[in-house]
């Protein structure tokens, strides 16, 4: 069950949307072999999440040294890409979403529309930014999450294929959300417009809001940056405290710094529009924050709910007991991906005017 906040805990990506049958086997190691003073399962979790923290790590090849060089960079990127697209394709059709590809603004984009609109969202759309540490799920890998939130909240979601390094490192992705924001405020007010993503997606929803403020346009009418990457650099507890804890980020270093330093191309890693928890977020719409007891990014998480509150802003934390990072998105069926998927369009639907 999800604890739901109007205050932070104290402290407690690679947002790949892939299959289950993507996940290491059961011979991987195991959370109680690895490290002797790891969490044992949580009691209270369905047996399909308890099935997924009891494989760490997640994924086979962060026990390798990330890319020495661009070239590898993207091939591992496509080659991850590749294994997860038909499985985007699989669950859009499964859950009666259709996908087609766009262009809006010059950037491209899928645009994802469930069977059957729910009448309370007309007139509504939701832009979707992809998780993946900035670096993965190029093209339809990275609609998972976006398709998810279509079939769940019965809502026009426009997914943004944003554009990534090596060859486009920061601002391009953030560059290319303006772009289809500014596209779609085009046929929506703002007020119509909700923005949303996981992990580094959550943290790009955060850094587009503070762009749209900056540039002088409307502030979207609501925005849900879940386990958001809202501090790009090693602070916070759950840095610390969930190492080795949560079985999909794991730690710090040497993958997310790596793929943090490889976005940011020499730039600070405490520049607002990487780091939003360092930028002006007063004036923000409502937000609310999705987070797991053993998310890597749990600190991320409770700094900006505070920030966001200390603002003035109307910002909701819920934190799903015994979680990694946003396990809800490896596994629709089971019952936290239920829940959470729940609390957004439940989100949307009572804000978005």
């Amino acid at each position: 069950m999800p604890f739901r906040a109007a205050f932070a805990l104290p402290a407690l990506v690679l947002a790949l949307a892939l299959a289950p049958d993507l996940i290491r086997p059961a011979c991987a190691r195991t959370l109680q072999a690895e490290h002797p003073s790891a969490l044992p399962l949580p009691s209270e979790a369905s047996p399909e999440l308890r099935k997924l923290l009891a494989v760490n790590p997640l994924y086979g090849f962060w026990k390798q040294d990330p890319p020495a060089d661009a070239k590898a960079w993207k091939a591992l990127a496509a080659e991850q890409a590749a294994k997860t697209a038909p499985h985007v394709e699989a669950l859009a059709g499964k859950l009666g979403v259709d996908v087609r590809e766009a262009s809006l603004g010059g950037a491209r984009v899928f645009e994802l529309a469930p069977k059957d609109v729910d009448p309370a969202m007309e007139g509504r759309v939701l832009l979707h930014l992809h998780g993946g540490g900035f670096v993965f799920n190029p093209g339809l890998a990275g609609a998972g999450e976006g398709v998810m939130m279509a079939a769940a909240g019965r809502v026009r979601v426009v997914s943004v294929d944003y554009r990534m390094p090596p060859e486009h490192p920061f601002p391009a992705a953030l560059d290319d959300a303006l772009a289809v924001y500014r596209a779609l405020l085009k046929d929506h007010p703002a007020s119509r417009i909700g923005v949303f993503g996981a992990s580094s997606g959550g943290g790009l929803a955060l850094s587009l809001c503070l762009k749209i403020k900056a540039e002088g346009l409307p502030l979207p009418g609501a925005l849900a940056p879940c386990s958001p990457w809202s501090d790009m650099d090693q602070r916070g507890d759950s840095y610390f405290l969930n190492q080795g804890r949560d079985n999909v980020l794991v730690s710090w270093d040497p993958w997310l710094k790596a793929s943090a330093l490889l976005y940011a191309q020499g730039r600070p890693l405490d520049h607002p529009l990487l780091s939003p928890v360092y930028g002006d977020v007063a004036g923000f719409p409502p937000v609310l924050i999705l987070s797991g007891t053993r998310d890597l990014f749990l600190s991320n998480a409770c700094r900006m709910h505070l920030k966001l509150r200390a603002c003035g802003v109307p910002a909701e934390l819920v934190v799903f007991e015994g979680m990694s990072h946003v396990l809800y998105l490896y596994n629709y069926a089971m019952p936290e991906a239920k829940t959470a998927f729940a609390e957004l369009a439940d989100f949307f639907r009572h804000t978005l005017r």
